[in-house]
């Protein structure tokens, strides 16, 4: 592969070689007496004559050569990078690397390994790409030149957005819709894009909503209207979650041709997956079935996959099997194994969190009875002996998880309430100490304001944050976030979370109704914005969930 494109930039110097000396030397005299913006103008004005373009590019980049200018060096490389074709940008974006890395210039070096980066990331080769978005902050960092910083603040948020590292990628991208807002009109539509897409993948999808709004009105407002396709598409995925299964399908539609247009094929596979699942949702499979397809073929072509894009191929093998086409069900069962080998290798974070229909041991039994059945025609009695040993080892497995998670969770009630007998730390007698470069009466300062917020049950607050928090405090957030792990011994979400579950707790050792409450009404008592976040602090704090701690309370009640 890298002969290959080594081969083809062989074979375009050439060309731009013949072309040069076609031109004569009466076109070179004329240029020494132009700067680079000018060149620059030239080559993007020659877009559409790739032959004309080409000798403008390299006799930018011969220029900037002759003269040692190793910062126009590095941009003769990225204009390379921007009009070539897909095979060669790598070997640019390399180039540009190597005359940065001359100039020892830290800014112009940390731009080369950006750039590469999004190299990577445009062809979803995600794990390459986070590896030099890493190198490039290496290097950006050292410098004081805020564009770049949060350029790769960006970058990485969008990593961390692909990773589903949801709640991180959240704060960096409001961080960079903040800065790039007054700075690059294009950058800030991109963050309040992908911000939408992270609020949809926590379940706020009023948020996502309002941000897929505002993104489309700030388009308007700043006459940059590149991205409203993609802000009508990430509607439409949210219209979906929203169960309004025709909208979804309408909206999608309308942006998937400008999706296509700008070779976004990731986008466009999340598309037609969701068209598909909308028609699903609204009983039509027929319907739904060639979007379906759709996303196997960029698979296929691409190797684009993701979390979500799995279920695609458990819904055609839940379709296949209704039709008993075993044929059918066979080859996607192979693919949902590709799919999950994928997964595994790119999504190490993932892949524990994602929950799978299928297992991957179960799955490979699947195949093989599928393939003995395929192949014999004799399949009816093996079909219904299967179908008995599966079961009685599924409630043979459940039987006994359920008998071990119920002895785990008694022996944790059992701890818990053994520890709440044993008088906690007054923290209130706490000796202050500076905290490297806080002070003392920082530091004092703030865990009074803590105290108080504590006393005060100010925890209860609905999205609460550390900016907010630090707000309040009127102080700094990574101050706060310091003090509160120095002098609480945790991180500031797990603080706020327990601080609710102890109140929550209790609340329902004291008062029996409460006990009844659904766990979305005791979420909402204590202030959590979803109840799924309710659920995982719960379980964190107490080791169990609360369905368990209100049996236990009850029969001590009794």
């Amino acid at each position: 592969m890298i002969i290959k494109k080594y081969i083809l930039l062989v074979i375009l110097c050439l060309i731009e070689q013949i072309y040069a000396q076609e031109m004569g030397s009466k076109g070179s005299d004329t240029l020494q007496k132009k700067d680079y913006d000018y060149l620059f103008e030239r080559i993007e004005t020659l877009a559409d004559d790739k032959l004309k373009q080409l000798y403008y590019l390299q006799y930018f980049l011969r220029k900037a050569k002759r003269e040692k200018n190793f910062e126009e060096v590095v941009n003769a490389y990225k204009n390379y990078l921007h009009y070539s074709s897909e095979d060669l940008k790598l070997v640019y974006a390399d180039s540009m690397i190597y005359a940065a890395k001359k100039s020892y210039d830290n800014a112009l070096i940390g731009s080369s390994y950006l750039s590469k980066g999004i190299v990577y990331y445009a062809r979803k080769e995600h794990k390459n790409a986070l590896d030099n978005y890493l190198i490039a902050d290496n290097f950006i960092s050292r410098t004081h030149d805020k564009y770049l910083i949060y350029k790769v603040k960006y970058n990485i948020a969008s990593i961390k957005y692909f990773l589903g590292f949801y709640d991180e990628a959240i704060s960096l991208f409001t961080e960079c819709a903040d800065y790039f807002k007054e700075e690059n009109t294009r950058a800030y539509l991109n963050s309040l894009h992908l911000l939408g897409l992270c609020y949809n993948r926590i379940g706020n999808y009023g948020l996502c909503s309002e941000i897929n709004k505002k993104g489309i009105q700030e388009g308007e407002r700043l006459s940059n209207n590149e991205m409203r396709s993609y802000f009508i598409h990430s509607e439409g995925i949210n219209q979906y979650f929203k169960n309004n299964y025709a909208e979804a399908i309408k909206k999608i539609n309308y942006s998937i041709p400008s999706i296509k247009k700008n070779k976004d094929f990731g986008n466009e596979s999340v598309g037609y997956f969701y068209i598909g699942k909308s028609y699903w949702g609204l009983h039509k499979p027929e319907m739904a079935l060639p979007y379906f397809i759709k996303v196997d073929h960029i698979f296929d072509s691409k190797g684009y996959i993701r979390p979500d894009l799995r279920q695609n191929y458990e819904l055609l093998l839940k379709y296949y099997r209704s039709k008993k086409e075993l044929h059918k069900q066979l080859y996607y069962t192979e693919k949902l194994l590709k799919a999950d080998s994928v997964l595994d290798n790119k999504f190490i974070y993932l892949s524990g969190r994602v929950r799978k229909v299928y297992d991957t041991k179960l799955l490979l039994a699947e195949k093989e009875r599928i393939q003995n059945l395929f192949n014999k025609r004799k399949y009816n009695d093996l079909i219904f002996t299967a179908i008995i040993v599966v079961m009685l080892m599924v409630l043979l497995f459940f039987a006994y998880r359920h008998f071990k998670i119920k002895s785990i969770y008694k022996l944790r009630y059992e701890e818990y309430m053994q520890k709440n007998k044993v008088v906690s730390k007054d923290v209130a007698n706490i000796v202050p100490k500076g905290i490297d470069e806080i002070s003392e009466d920082k530091v004092a300062d703030i865990l009074i304001k803590l105290e108080k917020f504590e006393k005060d049950k100010k925890f209860l607050e609905r999205d609460l944050n550390s900016i907010k928090l630090a707000a309040a405090f009127g102080c700094n957030p990574k101050y706060l976030s310091r003090v509160i792990y120095h002098y609480r011994g945790k991180k500031f979400v797990t603080y706020i979370s327990d601080l609710k579950i102890d109140y929550l707790v209790t609340l329902m050792k004291k008062d029996k109704k409460i006990r009844k409450y659904t766990n979305k009404a005791l979420g909402d008592e204590v202030g959590f914005s979803t109840t799924q976040k309710f659920s995982q602090a719960f379980y964190s704090k107490m080791g169990f969930p609360t369905s368990y701690f209100v049996e236990e309370l009850n029969k001590t009640s009794e």
